[in-house]
């Protein structure tokens, strides 16, 4: 027998733990000598022996707080392999077409206003699809959502690399880029369940976001050698080649438990409206809007409207989905807005802009001057890209570090790394010459530190926010990597064009230099503002599994009555009478 005590109540009731109840229960009041309809609700659990309080349930639905029996070492070191292979595809999918570029415009004759759109067509529907994906992670299961991303970015890459016209190409990269953004949040997620130990899922994902800069210079080379020795073609098929076996590896190697979500306790409705789907919408189209006018705008003019139509919009936009998430109830908005209020969350935010803004930056303005005016060969240019991508995998392994030392110095050892190379960058390299006293060092020298920063605020910012967040916050992680991208391929455009206008032309070092100096003053304020604005009181604290509230819980008066009840157990007296108890 237990006795069970509901709230403040004097009244006790005895019950047979023997006994096992179904889920229906009277919504009418009880009858003398029932059980309170609370209770009654909390017996229809179906639980029987001792009757422990239920553990609260993640903000993703996902079983947090139920340790799932930990994976093989074998096993686990599998998954994180052929995770690391999806971040390298889909960095290498972007990355080898600036090789296989002149192949294309040539092949399918494309303008150079179309061929931009090669590029920019992945960047643009990858960053704006990031953060649906993550609520699809959170809410249902990632592990549906990372086979699904990989296995239709081989098909879409497979597709496109039997097309030869200009329109289709575009379309199916625009494709591509969505299928991407399925793979980055669920693979995190599924990284941060896989390695819950804080030490090895600092290592897990450093190596993770290694593998992506590794990836960056590796697809340069490897575009380059397709292009050089078969065709652009091969570009396509070779992510199609690695990403269809990798999905079909996953079907059987991710464990269902890892991606468990408590499909029992809600319906797939109640799930579906956790996405927020309107908060979603309305900041996926101002994304796509923004991405488009800082695209167009080196090509277009900052003047037209063409662009600033789309950006004054994309800007609104932005404006009124913060508002939306403050009307939406907490356990349904997309971004809560108390997420931007988790320790040193805002600052980790602003500090991943940085990363992809230099690489893009160095990408961009050595890989035209070398083909352009050095007349190096594709190949040639990638090798000496070599040091960026040696540099920065090397750096990925320090992920342990963050276990001793504070991310608040790693940082800022990483961005004052940063600004020392990109200082050297901008006082030379207009020359072949330059090469070995100016860029190799600065290479060598950015690429530690961009990689330290880049690593340690992925980290931080995974430590700062519940782990039942986690495809949530790696698609706003990610989407801050790629809106600095997406500023610095702008900023190369703008700065360069409008210096060289006065000093000399492209063929001129000037331009270039000036957006470095941009670069030195963009690392200068992150600097300052790591400095005052990062918290260290919360270093090394364990990382909360789960909010207060969970996506699909409803707020009713019988939930309320739920939380009220307090449920103790306690062995009693043996003659005490059964309570009359409704079925």
């Amino acid at each position: 027998m237990y006795l069970i005590q509901v709230g403040q109540e004097d009244t006790s009731y005895n019950v047979d733990p023997s006994i096992h109840f179904d889920r229906s229960f009277p919504t009418t009041p009880s009858p003398a000598g029932a059980l309170p309809n609370c209770l009654t609700a909390i017996l229809c659990l179906q639980l029987s022996g001792a009757m422990l309080p239920l553990p609260p349930l993640s903000p993703a639905e996902t079983l947090v707080d139920y340790e799932p029996k930990k994976l093989s070492y074998t096993r686990r070191h599998v998954l994180l392999v052929m995770f690391c292979l999806a971040q390298f595809l889909d960095a290498f999918n972007n990355s080898a077409l600036f090789s296989a570029i002149p192949a294309l415009e040539v092949s399918m004759g494309m303008t150079e206003s179309q061929s931009t759109w090669i590029i920019s067509a992945f960047q643009l529907t990858f960053a704006s699809f990031l953060l649906i994906s993550g609520r699809i992670s959170d809410v249902y299961n990632p592990k549906t959502a990372f086979i699904g991303g990989v296995s239709g970015l081989g098909v879409i890459s497979l597709s496109a690399g039997f097309v030869d016209n200009t329109i289709p190409i575009i379309i199916l990269r625009a494709l591509s880029g969505i299928a991407s953004a399925m793979t980055i949040p669920s693979a995190l997620t599924l990284l941060v369940k896989i390695f819950p130990d804080p030490l090895e899922q600092a290592r897990a994902i450093g190596l993770f976001g290694g593998c992506g800069c590794v990836a960056n210079v590796l697809g340069l080379l490897i575009g380059a050698m397709f292009v050089e020795w078969a065709s652009y073609h091969w570009v396509f098929w070779f992510v199609a080649f690695v990403a269809v076996p990798v999905a079909l590896a996953c079907v059987f190697i991710i464990p269902p438990q890892i991606a468990e979500t408590t499909d029992n306790l809600e319906h797939a409705e109640a799930k579906w409206k956790c996405l927020d789907l309107v908060g979603v919408s309305i900041l996926t189209v101002a994304l796509i809007l923004f991405i488009f006018a800082v695209t167009s705008g080196s090509t277009d003019g900052w003047a037209s409207a063409i662009v600033l139509v789309p950006l004054i919009i994309s800007l609104s936009m932005v404006v009124g989905f913060f508002y939306w998430e403050t009307l939406m109830p907490v356990e349904k908005a997309a971004i809560p807005p108390r997420t931007w209020f988790y320790h040193n969350f805002s600052i980790l935010f602003a500090v991943a802009i940085m990363p992809y803004l230099w690489w893009s930056t160095v990408f961009t303005i050595f890989t035209t001057l070398w083909q352009n005016v050095f007349e190096w060969s594709v190949i040639s240019s990638a090798v000496h890209m070599f040091p960026i991508g040696i540099v920065a995998f090397a750096m990925s392994f320090t992920g342990s570090l963050s276990r001793i030392f504070s991310p608040k110095w790693i940082i800022l050892t990483g961005l004052s790394l940063c600004m020392v190379a990109t200082i050297l960058l901008a006082l030379g390299g207009g020359k072949p010459q330059d090469y070995w006293p100016y860029i190799f060092p600065a290479f060598s020298l950015g690429s530690a530190g961009v990689m330290l920063t880049y690593t340690h605020t992925n980290i931080a910012i995974f430590q700062a926010a519940p782990s039942s967040m986690a495809g949530t916050v790696g698609a706003i992680f990610n989407g801050a990597l790629q809106f600095g991208s997406a500023i610095g391929l702008a900023a190369v455009s703008s700065i360069e064009t409008s210096v060289e206008a006065t000093h000399g032309g492209s063929h001129e070092y000037g331009g270039r230099a000036a957006t470095f100096w941009f670069l030195v003053g963009v690392t200068a304020l992150q600097i300052i503002s790591v400095s005052i604005f990062y918290d260290r009181s919360t270093d090394h604290v364990p990382q909360p599994k789960h909010s207060t509230i969970h996506p699909a819980q409803h707020s009713t008066h019988f939930d309320e009555k739920l939380n009220d009840a307090k449920v103790t157990n306690t062995v009693v007296n043996e003659k005490a009478d059964l309570a009359d108890l409704p079925v």
